[in-house]
């Protein structure tokens, strides 16, 4: 057995793609933008979603067209040949011990707050989060599936009863009047909007597994942003109405303390299970999508490897295990270390906006027609987004010029002469 399960279906894929675009973000991103541009930042996210649009429609289209477990280095292999994939490959595994980490260690943070006292150690709270990440995945895409769209469920409920007991009036969904002093303070929300929406270039590895991935691949990812999209802006307006935002407290916090003015302190522990499962699904997508890198990439040039094997779920089991004992070697270096974990993030975000910008590159060189102007657009997009992203710019490019060089010539060079 060399493929993967297809049993991926239309609803489990919204609900996995919706889920890790909320991820962490839902509970930190909206009460920053407003922090940054008050009510304007709903103009932001307005922005942001058109914005967004052409970049998911073109993924969309690169998924349809060849779904892969690879995705985006096997977009890149269909454009430019093999040699720039692996590169791509590796660089999409390099945020492995730098990216994921820091987001297992924010959904293990509140893990820590509903475990027994005697178990309440940040560390402890990782290793068993990393655990559950690659008990979950060696179960099957199918049962991951469902387990997010039930996450995906929670978040939603959640936010709807935030605006039926908030109270809103007509005018706290009114987009404000722009003054030309607004347009500043809207570019820099944005910059920090973007990465909730980070996570649809992990979601293109799961295109193989879709049971019909013409129709549905496509279909989840649209719907997806829109769900993710509506609901950043919802809980938005929550957050400007009850002014949950404007200090460094209300950065991370700003849904246990609304929820704790709309409904009593009672519910802190309800909001520290849906803060982690909404983490939780975030990491666990990206989880998959790495394992399944690992995979193909075994799969295709060293087929005999342990990492090329399938378990008897159609799941490549050897791989996701792989990963997560990286995954669990990265929480326990930086959790003894205490090692800035904002700074590997933003080292993250600039691998993560480089593999959009090569996605986009070979979508413009791939597609035809409509599609073509769409992925040329998404280009410009992206090569915005990645000139704003200062110094982390520099070492994605770095990591990826390094993964570049021709080392498998210069090992087969022979030994000069004396």
């Amino acid at each position: 057995m060399n493929q993967l399960k297809q049993e991926i279906s239309l609803l489990s894929g919204i609900g996995q793609l919706s889920t890790t675009l909320l991820g962490t973000g839902l509970f930190m991103v909206p009460a920053i933008a407003a922090g940054i541009a008050a009510k304007a930042s709903l103009w932001a996210w307005l922005l942001l979603f058109i914005a967004i649009c052409p970049i998911a429609l073109t993924f969309a289209q690169l998924g349809k067209r060849y779904p892969n477990a690879g995705g985006t280095a096997y977009f890149v292999r269909m454009a430019f040949g093999p040699r720039l994939e692996k590169s791509v490959a590796w660089l999409f595994l390099s945020v492995i011990p730098v990216g994921v980490p820091a987001a297992i260690a924010l959904a293990a943070g509140f893990l820590e707050q509903i475990l027994p006292t005697s178990l309440q150690d940040p560390l402890l709270a990782q290793v068993i989060t990393v655990l559950l990440l690659v008990l979950v995945n060696l179960s099957g895409a199918k049962s991951s599936g469902r387990l997010q769209t039930v996450i995906a469920l929670a978040i939603f409920a959640l936010v709807v009863a935030f605006w039926w007991q908030s109270d809103l009036k007509t005018d706290d969904i009114t987009l404000p009047t722009l003054n030309q002093q607004d347009w500043l303070p809207i570019g820099a929300a944005l910059g920090v909007m973007f990465w909730c929406f980070v996570g649809i270039e992990a979601f293109a590895h799961m295109g193989e597994e879709f049971k019909n991935p013409e129709r549905d691949f496509p279909i989840a990812i649209v719907i997806g942003c829109l769900v993710a999209g509506l609901t950043y802006w919802a809980c938005s307006v929550v957050i400007l109405k009850l002014g949950a935002y404007g200090s460094a407290q209300f950065e991370s916090t700003s849904i246990p303390w609304m929820a704790a003015q709309l409904f009593g302190p009672n519910v802190k522990w309800l909001i520290s299970i849906i803060g982690f499962a909404a983490c939780f699904a975030s990491v666990n997508l990206y989880t998959q999508s790495l394992s399944r890198m690992v995979w193909s990439q075994a799969r295709d040039y060293t087929p005999q490897s342990a990492l090329a094997r399938l378990s008897v779920r159609g799941v490549p089991a050897n791989a996701t295990i792989a990963v997560g004992a990286v995954l669990l070697l990265s929480c326990v270096v930086g959790e003894i270390s205490g090692l800035n974990l904002e700074f590997f993030l933003k080292l993250a975000n600039g691998i993560f906006v480089l593999v959009y910008l090569l996605a986009m590159l070979a979508a413009y060189k791939l597609l035809r027609g409509v599609d073509k102007v769409l992925a040329s657009v998404a280009l410009l997009l992206c090569s915005l987004v990645f000139l704003c992203l200062g110094w982390s710019m520099f070492y994605a490019v770095t990591i990826f010029a390094v993964l570049t060089l021709p080392w498998h010539k210069w090992r087969k060079l022979p030994p000069q002469a004396t």
